[in-house]
């Protein structure tokens, strides 16, 4: 069994458990243990990073510090947000030594100062690089035929270049595991937009808009649910749907659902890992009808 060292964060420990667990059991079914920190903090996603203000970045490499007292050099995650942070912390203090000792100095323990040797992974960037797409497609034994899916990075996936996952421009990485799957993925012009983020908490009304823009082009483009690796993408997405009803009178009533959820499925896991029970827009009528979960 493999094993990587694995930051869950905040939000798959309490309202995204379908995307935590799915994940967890589909990388089980493929050899892959995802370990998760013993000791973690919150990421301090809700910080900007985008200053000179260091002690924002405090949060994130305390979780590299953790990663190191393992004898671990890689970290992965799931949530788009928490890789953005991850990531963004760690590029900082490698490019700059300065930095890096100011950090330490304000984390203040000598027997844990952070090296900058971990390395920070999306799962996505393992599932293409370890453990590669003809394997996945080898092992789906539930192929995902007739479904057709929008693949959504949203905002923090591809940008910046530095950060990114996959090309900025035009990211393939989820279609290419979307297809490998054996469902069909759909081009949707909107699949690097925002999707509203922090929005949501105080004006619902620009993410309804924003949302609307999103789902609209995706059903337009051919989809019947769009694929996410963020959880507040999901929720602006999902949940916000009856906002957009509120606001337009028009139902959509569109499925999103997380990568990993498409691959507990084609691994044949079924639906118990899945959680559908915690999504606004419920999948399982489509999953039913393109006989990929079983009527009830």
């Amino acid at each position: 069994m493999n094993k990587i060292s694995y930051y869950p964060g905040c939000t798959l420990s309490n309202t995204a458990k379908n995307f935590d667990l799915s994940a967890r059991e589909s990388m089980k079914a493929l050899g892959w243990e995802l370990e998760e920190l013993p000791r973690w903090n919150c990421c301090g996603t809700v910080y900007s990073l985008a200053s000179d203000n260091l002690i924002n970045h405090v949060a994130p490499i305390r979780l590299l510090i953790h990663t190191q007292e393992l004898g671990r050099d890689k970290l992965t995650t799931l949530c788009s947000m928490c890789y953005h942070t991850l990531k963004m912390s760690n590029l900082m203090v490698q490019q700059d030594k300065d930095k890096l000792e100011k950090i330490n100095f304000f984390i203040k323990d000598k027997d844990a100062e952070y090296k900058g040797k971990v390395e920070v992974l999306h799962l996505l960037e393992i599932i293409k690089n370890d453990i590669g797409f003809d394997k996945i497609k080898e092992k789906t034994s539930k192929p995902l035929k007739g479904l057709k899916l929008a693949p959504y990075y949203g905002c923090l996936l591809t940008r910046p270049k530095a950060a990114a996952i996959d090309d900025v421009e035009m990211p393939t990485i989820m279609s290419d595991f979307i297809n490998s799957l054996g469902a069909q993925a759909v081009y949707d012009p909107c699949l690097t937009e925002c999707c509203g983020s922090y929005h949501t908490v105080m004006d619902q009304e620009v993410v309804a808009d924003k949302a609307e823009r999103i789902i609209s082009s995706a059903i337009k483009n051919g989809a019947e649910a769009i694929i996410t690796s963020c959880p507040l993408c999901f929720f602006n997405l999902d949940e916000r749907q009856k906002n957009i009803q509120e606001k337009t009178g028009k139902t959509y009533d569109l499925p999103i659902l997380y990568f990993t959820q498409l691959l507990a499925l084609g691994l044949g896991l079924g639906a118990e890992v899945c959680k559908f029970d915690l999504h606004h827009i419920d999948p399982r009528p489509l999953l039913r009808a393109k006989k990929i979960l079983e009527e009830e």
